[in-house]
C-alpha cells in the first residue's frame, strides 16, 4: 500500500513538472500553469465541482456494476454451455462491433435526459465487454478440472460455484477495469450535451465560456474519479479472488 502510494505520489510530480514546463514556454491561453489550475480546482472542489463530480461517479459505478451483474452470469453460462453459445454467438459477434455511443440520441428520446439515458448507455458498452471476455475465459478452462469435480459427484450448480466462476473471476475483473475507462470516456460525450449536470457538462461549459482553468480543474477532477474507480475495483478483485494476486 505504502509504494503504491509512493508510486502515485511521485507520478503526480512529475506529470505535474512536464505540464508546468508545457504551459511556461507555450504560454498559451488555453494551456494554463498547474499552479493556477489546481488553485481554481480547490476552490470550486466545495461547491459546483463535488456536486457534478458526485453525479459523474454516481453514473459510473451503478452502470459498471449493472454491467458487471448482467454480463458475468451470461458469460460463464454461454462459455461452458455450446447449445447455448451456438445461437446466442451469431448475435454477439453483431452486436458487440457496433459503437454503442451512436444509440445516445435513440435512449435520450426514450428515457430522457436525466440519469437513466446515461446509465443504460454505459451499461450497455459495459455488459458487451465484460460479456465477450468471461465467455472466452469459461471456453479456456481445462476440460479436466471440470472432469475431476465430476467425479467427486458435484452437480452443475457446484461445479460452476467451485471451479468456473472463480477460474473466470480475474480475467473478468482484468475486462471491467478496461470497461470502467471506456466508461467514463463515454460519460464525458454524453454528459457533453442535452444535460446541465456531470463533469462532462462541467468542462464543456467551462470550454464555451474560454474559462480554460475551470475546464482543466474538470478534466483533473474527472482523472481523480478514474482513479478512484480503478482502485475500488482493485480493492473489490483483493476481496472477491485473492489467489489472483498470488
Amino acid at each position: 500500500m505504502l509504494d503504491k502510494a509512493r508510486g502515485y505520489v511521485g507520478a503526480t510530480v512529475g506529470l505535474f513538472v512536464i505540464w508546468y514546463a508545457l504551459a511556461a514556454t507555450f504560454k498559451l491561453q488555453a494551456l494554463p500553469s498547474p499552479v493556477i489550475v489546481f488553485a481554481d480546482f480547490f476552490r470550486l472542489l466545495p461547491g459546483e465541482l463535488s456536486r457534478h463530480f458526485a453525479i459523474s461517479l454516481y453514473r459510473v459505478l451503478v452502470s459498471t456494476a449493472l454491467g458487471m451483474v448482467l454480463a458475468l452470469p451470461i458469460g460463464l453460462v454461454l462459455g461452458r454451455e455450446e447449445r447455448l453459445d451456438r445461437f446466442f454467438a451469431p448475435l454477439i459477434f453483431i452486436l458487440y462491433p457496433i459503437p454503442k455511443v451512436v444509440f445516445l440520441p435513440v435512449f435520450l428520446f426514450l428515457l430522457g435526459i436525466g440519469d437513466v439515458s446515461k446509465i443504460v448507455l454505459i451499461t450497455v458498452i459495459v455488459f458487451f465487454q465484460i460479456l465477450v471476455t468471461t465467455r472466452d475465459a469459461a471456453r479456456e478452462i481445462p476440460n479436466q478440472s471440470i472432469m475431476s469435480m465430476q467425479s467427486l459427484g458435484a452437480t452443475k450448480w457446484q461445479i460452476y460455484r467451485h471451479v468456473i466462476y472463480p477460474a473466470s473471476l480475474p480475467k473478468t475483473f482484468t475486462a471491467i477495469r478496461i470497461a470502467s475507462g471506456t466508461a467514463i470516456a463515454v460519460l464525458f460525450f454524453a454528459e457533453s450535451f442535452a444535460t446541465e449536470e456531470g463533469l462532462g457538462y462541467f468542462i464543456m461549459d467551462a470550454w464555451s465560456r474560454f474559462n480554460y482553468a475551470d475546464m482543466f480543474g474538470g478534466i483533473v477532477a474527472m482523472a481523480v474519479m478514474g482513479l478512484l474507480v480503478y482502485e475500488l475495483l482493485e480493492l473489490l478483485e483483493s476481496r472477491l479472488c485473492p489467489w489472483s494476486k498470488l
